[in-house]
């Protein structure tokens, strides 16, 4: 199963965004859509799984939750957007973190890309940085990787280019 995971897209998508995402089996979005069309733009193209961000209006909220927990070739992963890294993690989801962790979290809200391991709670956590043209951010990343029987493997950064 490959994954093409973004976040704060803040209404923006482009060719070169949906290029890198076209031979995924899934996309995952860690919130701050931005526009509904985002959400509806990328799930016609690949199934889509995301979590709402702070931006997000009242429709985007009705499709995707706050957070979401689920299985994916065998991988538990947890969602949000506002979530913190290992070590500092926000007070909303520090508890389930620390009673029922997941394999993988991941959480966007930052625009700063991190991949890392939080051995407290053995788990991989990823930010896959800001894949939008809104922020303070310099570079556009997305991420992709593989997940087979619960592991993943060939987890590559995606630089998009510069913000503006």
């Amino acid at each position: 199963m490959k994954i093409g995971l973004l976040s704060d897209t803040h209404s923006y998508l482009d060719e070169q965004i949906l290029g890198h995402l076209h031979d995924c089996d899934e996309i995952w979005h860690a919130g701050d859509f931005g526009d509904v069309a985002v959400s509806e733009t990328l799930s016609a193209l690949k199934p889509l799984r995301g979590v709402y961000g702070n931006i997000d209006d009242r429709t985007i909220r009705s499709i995707h939750p706050k957070t979401l927990r689920f299985t994916c070739s065998g991988l538990d992963v947890l969602m949000t957007h506002i979530g913190g890294y290992p070590g500092k993690y926000n007070p909303d989801i520090r508890a389930e973190i620390k009673v029922n962790p997941p394999q993988l979290f991941i959480c966007g809200h930052s625009h700063i890309l991190k991949i890392m391991p939080d051995k407290t709670n053995h788990l991989l956590h990823i930010n896959p940085g800001a894949a939008g043209r809104h922020g303070f951010h310099k570079i556009r990343t997305l991420v992709t990787f593989n997940i087979n029987e619960g592991k993943i493997s060939e987890l590559k950064v995606v630089e998009l280019g510069k913000r503006a």
